[in-house]
């Protein structure tokens, strides 16, 4: 009952002092643009700082960073859900959303949480423009890049490819390089390089730590690749990009 009373003293103070909600067409555009890979429009938006506004925005905590978390929670929530029924692969989803979700954990201003919020959707976005690229894609070759992603620490072979998708190793070698331009280790090694870059600007795992972590065959092998597709080596890389890390402590 107190409860109740509560919610009708608050909603007649929202009413008096006309407090509004934002049109939900705003909200719309933001997540439909990220969602369909607006990569420009979502980029735009991160730089007018619309995350922050508070016009037409619920209060949902007095205290402005835990507000401004639960609405990143929420706008997480919906952008996870918005790109999976828009094509991208579960577990992908899920694991952005649970990776931004733990990094907004422990974040205690409100200039880190919008930071990380726009990292947030720009991650998204960035992954349904190139997944809206490449949807002209078979269902055996999305498949196999789904299975790639998903089992990234291991070593992938064209066998086990050719396992989980019932189709000989021959064509479906022919089949990859055909669709998307690259072979399966090329693609493979590519894929595992990405994720050492992750790695080094936001972990502090070291070198030998990230080879055995996804599965290089050695600390030199890892080294000599990474600097292939990069042109610097993993220490280089790490220096260069070590303050776009979120040192929270220092906020």
């Amino acid at each position: 009952m107190r409860l109740l009373q509560e919610w009708y003293t608050q909603e007649t103070l929202d009413s008096e002092e006309e407090k509004f909600h934002r049109p939900l067409s705003d909200e719309q555009l933001f997540f439909h643009a990220v969602s369909s890979g607006d990569i420009d429009f979502v980029r735009q938006n991160c730089k007018e700082k619309k995350f922050i506004e508070t016009d037409g925005v619920g209060l949902l905590s007095r205290d402005d960073v835990t507000n401004l978390k639960y609405h990143f929670v929420i706008t997480t929530a919906f952008v996870t859900r918005l790109c999976v029924e828009a094509g991208m692969e579960l577990e992908q989803a899920f694991r952005l959303s649970d990776f931004y979700i733990l990094k907004l954990d422990s974040l205690n201003t409100t200039a880190s949480v919008a930071e990380l919020h726009d990292r947030m959707v720009l991650d998204f976005t960035g992954k349904m423009r190139f997944l809206i690229r490449n949807q002209g894609a078979s269902k055996p070759i999305i498949t196999c890049i789904d299975y790639i992603y998903a089992h990234i620490t291991e070593r992938i072979t064209i066998e086990d490819l050719a396992e989980y998708t019932g189709l000989s190793a021959s064509y479906l070698s022919r089949l990859f390089k055909k669709e998307t331009g690259v072979s399966v280790s090329d693609y493979v090694r590519e894929k595992k390089i990405e994720k050492a870059q992750h790695l080094l600007k936001y972990c502090d795992y070291s070198l030998i730590e990230i080879a055995t972590y996804l599965s290089f065959s050695s600390q030199s092998h890892f080294i000599q690749l990474f600097k292939e597709f990069t042109g610097m080596t993993p220490k280089k890389y790490r220096d260069l990009h070590s303050r776009e890390t979120w040192n929270v402590t220092n906020e």
